[in-house]
């Protein structure tokens, strides 16, 4: 899957290219390959995703996938992790193991519907105690999920 055999993070239709850059960046940083879903709200040479990545970008393990089920026979996850506001159990109660994959839903509309009860069993959220947010942004939801991933691997 990746160089270190860790985890990887996938995002499915993703449209913001500033969150897309800064997830890149992201990746880059945890050395851990990124997959995009199409379709894509943005084209991968916009300025946005080169401005958030910045020079880290040419150093992504970068995966492009026209389904998800391209998405899944190519990469063939042993395990998937589904994050969305809709999840009933908390991200926290995840064990991670190496391989696994991280999958997180469009800005604007969250994962296909099918996945709600599709994946229903592997369907997690990042617990939000506070009272007026509906959701956080997708760069700052995939960098929670990812470090904590990446404790658990790690300790």
């Amino acid at each position: 899957m990746n160089s270190s055999g860790d985890f990887s993070i996938v995002l499915m239709r993703p449209e913001i290219p500033h969150n897309t850059g800064a997830i890149g960046r992201l990746c880059v940083g945890l050395g851990v390959p990124l997959h995009l879903v199409r379709p894509l709200g943005f084209q991968l040479d916009d300025k946005s995703v080169a401005r958030a990545g910045l020079d880290y970008w040419p150093n992504l393990d970068l995966h492009i996938h026209d389904t998800w089920e391209e998405f899944l026979g190519a990469v063939n996850p042993p395990r998937l992790f589904f994050l969305s506001t809709h999840g009933e159990k908390s991200l926290y109660e995840c064990a991670f193991r190496k391989g696994d994959c991280l999958v997180f839903g469009s800005e604007s509309s969250g994962l296909p519907k099918d996945f709600y009860e599709r994946y229903r069993e592997n369907l997690f959220r990042i617990p939000m105690p506070g009272e007026h947010a509906r959701s956080i942004n997708l760069a700052n939801a995939v960098s929670i999920a990812a470090y904590e991933c990446y404790r658990q691997l790690t300790i």
